[in-house]
């Protein structure tokens, strides 16, 4: 089930909803079913390891080692 963005045509709310082929979104803050569907950009891929080595080295910086396991530290 791919998720979403819209924006209602009736309170220009944007958000976001998990929709599937059967259903048909409603908007979160006014009831309404006149919707956009808006382009949203992709996700980009996975790089959480790449994302972990950064805020490792930023704490490093720091002086934190919370981040660090204790055989880390």
């Amino acid at each position: 089930m791919p998720i979403y963005e819209y924006r209602c045509s009736a309170c220009r709310h944007d958000f976001d909803a998990l929709v599937t082929s059967s259903s048909a979104p409603v908007c979160p803050a006014c009831g309404s079913t006149v919707l956009e569907k808006r382009v949203s950009l992709p996700a980009a891929p996975g790089k959480s390891q790449q994302v972990i080595r950064q805020a490792r080295a930023q704490a490093a910086r720091e002086g934190h080692l919370s981040n660090f396991s204790p055989s880390e530290r």
